[in-house]
């Protein structure tokens, strides 16, 4: 029995060949934007003293309070690892001198130890070399009109136990080679830029 031929209204088109409705693009994934928590506001600076925030660089704020943070764990750091190494009761400048003054193995003087640590009051670094040499591990030498300091057998030993516990402790957290390290050479460089602003920044003030 033959099939009747389907007849199609004038205009009509078939299923077949109709437009099909626009499709709803897919919502992002979570994984390409970022999360809530971790995204931050707009104009919102993460500081310590908001009344200080200036409009020409509001980075600067959030820079000066993360040195703040960094400058204390560190210098919290320094002196427990010394303690770990089995010297005591030392404060963060006594370290740093200890470690200058064994720097390199050579016997150095009062105002380059000021000078490369970038003290200003000598009488910091004189008390901290006093101290050093009362407990052994600096001694000093004059030279003519000056005197010249070098580390002692026992002070050139606790460097190198201050070394170890830094390899445990804190350098195995790195990576040789790694894009962190790469970022912390950046970060020392705009370090040393920004501490001669504040030096000028300084001799701007006291001429005031």
């Amino acid at each position: 029995m033959a099939r009747k031929p389907v007849q199609i209204p004038s205009g009509a088109v078939p299923a077949s060949t109709a437009p099909h409705p626009p499709v709803p693009s897919p919502a992002p994934s979570s994984a390409s934007s970022p999360a809530p928590s971790l995204a931050r506001a707009a104009g919102v600076n993460i500081v310590s003293s908001s009344h200080l925030v200036s409009v020409r660089s509001p980075e600067l704020s959030e820079f000066e309070f993360g040195l703040n943070t960094a400058y204390n764990a560190y210098s919290r750091w320094v002196v427990r690892c010394m303690g770990a190494a089995g010297v005591r009761d030392l404060t963060f400048l006594d370290v740093l001198v200890l470690h200058h003054v064994n720097h390199r193995g050579r016997a150095k003087r009062l105002a380059d130890i000021c000078f490369v640590l970038n003290v200003e009051d000598t009488h910091l670094v004189t008390y901290a070399l006093k101290k050093l040499a009362g407990l052994g591990l600096v001694a000093g030498e004059r030279v003519g009109k000056e005197a010249t300091y070098a580390t002692t057998q026992a002070g050139t030993e606790a460097c190198a136990r201050y070394r170890e516990i830094r390899e445990q402790c804190l350098t195995s957290n790195f990576t040789e080679g790694s894009e962190e390290n790469l970022e912390i050479g950046e970060l020392a460089r705009l370090l040393r830029v920004l501490t001669g602003l504040y030096e000028q920044a300084a001799r701007s003030a006291t001429s005031l």
